[in-house]
């Protein structure tokens, strides 16, 4: 999301392969011995997996990894290649779990590149830990908007549920709650789960009032604003696509990270284009792959309002302006 301060970064040198045997006891007491990282040998859930069923028998470094304020991350290099780690000591593990389902699940589209998620789980002194491959990034190439609205419309199309529009648990944005009850339209989903549950937040948060009411109003008429939808495909979303979770690999390809998943509206993806800097190849080759919809510009500030609420619930009323704005423009149209 825009500002904020989810950690950004995965990168793998050769892919661990999370299928492989344990290694014994004393190869991963020997490991653990090799260096300091904090943790306390075997009682180290981190270290257990990448020593075990991560397929390791050393590590030979652990180097921090910056640009994030949620979460601690770190580079877990050893000899069957290279680890990325989060951890976070004040949240249980039904955040990192969200995390790795979406990853899981954008993963098996096979389609636009994401970072394998390989294990998330409890510390055993409080806190959760996320592991997942470590891709190593490098530059956009000339076509990399391009491929990226390629993939991405690729994905759309793959990532289809039977059950609605939902996810199969509750993630967070940032590190707002995010709801996903399986809900069968996607109006209902959208108007409830989204901007309803955003506006709920806000005057808990801040007891803006105008805001509340205005905003109450507006769900009212979600209705007739998406009234030109017809048999709406629930498609998997990344959730929260701005350019700090978006990367290219050392070879040039797309990658997606850091998602805030679930099944819905595929325009609902563009909801934080404001801060995702897609030039007009992108958009071209992705309405390719997934045609442009009668009625796109009027609904995407619509979409973007759930951000900009998300925004000012997380950071405060310098988005209000653009709240009221969204809100505004929607009520005047009846």
């Amino acid at each position: 999301m825009a500002f904020s301060c989810g950690v950004r970064f995965f990168s793998p040198s050769p892919s661990p392969s999370p299928f492989a045997a344990p290694r014994s006891t004393s190869q991963r007491h020997l490991a653990s011995a090799s260096m300091a990282s904090g943790g306390d040998g075997d009682g180290d859930p981190i270290r257990h997996w990448i020593l075990g069923d991560g397929g390791a028998t050393k590590i030979t470094r652990i180097t921090p990894v910056g640009g994030g304020c949620i979460n601690a991350a770190n580079r877990y290099d050893t000899d069957a290649g290279s680890f990325f780690v989060k951890t976070n000591r004040g949240i249980d593990s039904s955040m990192f779990e969200a995390e790795a389902a979406g990853l899981d699940a954008m993963y098996r589209t096979n389609t636009v590149r994401v970072p394998k998620p390989l294990k998330a789980g409890s510390l055993p002194r409080g806190g959760s830990f996320i592991i997942m491959e470590y891709i190593e990034f490098g530059g956009s190439t000339l076509h990399g908007q391009r491929e990226l609205g390629r993939m991405l419309g690729k994905m759309h199309k793959a990532g289809i549920s039977d059950r609605g529009f939902g996810f199969e648990m509750d993630n967070t944005i940032g590190s707002t709650p995010q709801p996903n009850p399986w809900t069968p339209d996607w109006i209902t989903f959208f108007r409830d789960h989204r901007i309803g549950h955003q506006l709920e937040l806000l005057f808990t948060n801040y007891s803006d009032q105008q805001i509340y009411e205005k905003g109450k109003k507006l769900l009212e008429k979600i209705p007739y604003l998406l009234r030109d939808l017809k048999d709406v495909q629930p498609c998997l979303l990344h959730g929260d696509l701005w350019s700090g979770n978006m990367a290219y690999d050392k070879d040039g390809k797309p990658v997606i990270l850091d998602p805030a998943c679930y099944y819905g509206h595929n325009e609902a993806e563009f909801g934080m284009s404001w801060c995702a800097s897609f030039n007009s190849s992108f958009y071209d080759a992705y309405f390719k792959e997934m045609p442009k919809q009668k009625g796109f510009e009027d609904r995407l500030h619509l979409y973007k309002l759930y951000h900009y609420l998300n925004h000012y619930n997380l950071f405060g009323s310098s988005y209000r302006t653009q709240c009221i704005s969204i809100i505004s423009r929607y009520n005047n149209q009846l």
